[in-house]
């Protein structure tokens, strides 16, 4: 015979009614008999089934009856209670009754019925009461459990934030940060891109530099808001024209600088005007102030390293069509509004700390940086020379991404390289000389290339002296893109040259 299971009923169980006198021991074969004592009432096993079809065991306790038929019930013989065995077979038989409660449990809530009783789960007062259970029919006893839910899908993957470069991926009215959201691409470049984005309480747009999730540009933006800070603190009302920082922040590893949003550049400006060239009248005033930004740089001993149209922007894009329209061509834009600003100053350098070897966008770069010698504020205003001539004629004035052909183009527009220059150059880069002289055209230059440099005028020719502003215009080109930076004017002087002075009528031509 198998060992017997037993389980004592708990001492707290007094409370409830029962004065286990003796403890009582419930066999887990066979059905057990017990004479009730004295006071309180007897219990047997009964089996039932659960909500899964499983069979279970539960102690079924009497209820004492009142005082007056309690010496009466314990003088009477003891009756052996159904083994689990007849409880299982009556159980398998019977059918529920319509009323909803179980037959074998009694009317609920009458006097003397017989409460059941979780065996294996004891609550703070020793037992805890079971459910009612429904005794299973047919259908229940071939009961299976339902098959498991199907899996979730799985989430979809995450939205994916930047490209194979490190670019962020601009996606209007996603956020950015926790108080803007994007409205639109504004721009892009090797630093990473500009967006327009909207802040969600005052609702006002701003323009947000997002910086590459790339460490070196992580690292130059770090040098930019450096020096976007000392702008700032030097000149708090912005006199001097230069983006101010509002604030930055990192958004998932980028870097992102928020500024006051402005209009396009001065050199989409261009392109949309089909690269018409500005009126004088608006060359001298971004001369003017572009000349006021630069000295404000320089005096703060600060080189901008990368001035181009692209980096001035236009505070207000706003114009009027000038000129009948002529069939086949579209009419010439003329700005209501020539105020600007000087942005982009993520390779800005400090004229005491380390100096890259090359700066600068190519169609704008100095020649000393293209001979590998030491450069420094000049450099700024040969940038500024070469932006001058562009907003005159309509286009770049050295269209080219070849040294050799650059320098071959700069002679032909601004006259020999001095022979200082030649001998400072030739010791650096010795490739781009033969004897004293730039080694162009040589064997290997195409015919295309020779053909293009040959169709290049000089100075003289791109800005005929034909009046006064021309001829000032020109002097002041001239001196802007002397080869000899140690030669080329510096931008206080520039600032006060005759052509910054003179008094151009609105409207007013260049002949």
């Amino acid at each position: 015979m198998p060992p017997r299971r037993t389980k004592a009923v708990p001492a707290s169980a007094t409370t409830m009614g029962v004065t286990p006198s003796t403890p009582a021991t419930v066999s887990s074969t066979t059905s057990s008999r017990r004479k009730p004592a004295t006071r309180g009432t007897g219990y047997h096993l009964e089996g039932t089934f659960d909500s899964v079809g499983q069979q279970r065991e539960v102690i079924v306790i009497d209820d004492s009856e009142s005082p007056a038929h309690a010496a009466a019930r314990a003088a009477a013989p003891v009756t052996r209670k159904r083994t689990r065995a007849q409880v299982a077979a009556e159980a398998a038989a019977h059918h529920p009754p319509a009323n909803g409660y179980n037959g074998a449990d009694g009317p609920p809530n009458s006097t003397g019925s017989m409460k059941k009783r979780k065996v294996d789960e004891v609550s703070d007062v020793g037992v805890v009461k079971k459910p009612k259970q429904k005794v299973p029919t047919s259908t229940s006893l071939n009961y299976a459990p339902p098959s498991k839910p199907a899996p979730a899908a799985a989430p979809a993957a995450a939205t994916q934030l930047d490209d194979a470069e490190g670019h962020f991926i601009v996606r209007p009215e996603d956020w950015i940060g926790n108080k803007y959201k994007i409205v639109r691409l504004l721009g892009q470049g090797t630093f990473g891109k500009v967006v327009e984005a909207r802040h969600i309480e005052t609702r006002k747009k701003v323009a947000i530099k997002v910086i590459r999730a790339v460490q070196k540009y992580r690292d130059a933006s770090r040098i930019e808001i450096r020096v976007l800070e000392t702008l700032k603190k030097h000149d708090p009302h912005n006199l001097n024209k230069c983006i101010h920082l509002e604030e930055y922040f990192d958004y998932r590893g980028h870097p992102c600088l928020v500024s006051e949003l402005y209009g396009m550049s001065v050199f989409d400006f261009l392109k949309q005007n089909s690269f018409a060239p500005f009126p004088i009248k608006h060359i001298q005033d971004f001369a003017k102030s572009l000349l006021k930004s630069v000295d404000f740089l320089h005096r703060l001993r600060l080189v901008h390293t990368d001035l181009k149209p692209e980096n001035i922007l236009l505070v207000s894009n706003d114009s009027r069509l000038n000129g009948p329209r002529v069939k086949g061509s579209k009419a010439r834009s003329i700005l209501l509004n020539t105020d600007i600003r000087l942005i982009d100053f993520g390779s800005a350098t400090f004229e005491n700390e380390y100096h890259s070897s090359v700066v600068s966008t190519r169609h704008y770069r100095a020649p000393e940086i293209i001979l590998g010698l030491p450069w420094s504020y000049p450099c700024d205003l040969f940038s500024i020379g070469c932006i001058l001539v562009e907003f005159y004629t309509g286009d770049a004035l050295f269209q080219t991404h070849d040294n050799l052909e650059h320098l071959a183009m700069m002679e032909v527009v601004m006259g020999k390289m001095p022979s200082r220059m030649v001998d400072k150059g030739r010791a650096k880069k010795p490739e781009f000389f033969k004897g004293n002289k730039i080694d162009y055209p040589n064997p290997s230059v195409s015919r295309s290339s020779r053909k293009f440099v040959k169709s290049l005028k000089p100075l003289h020719e791109l800005i005929p002296p034909t009046s006064t502003h021309n001829k000032l215009f020109l002097d002041l080109i001239q001196r802007l893109l002397d080869f000899d930076p140690d030669h080329r004017i510096t931008v206080s002087q520039a600032l006060h040259h005759s052509y910054c002075t003179l008094d151009i009528p609105e409207g007013a031509t260049c002949t």
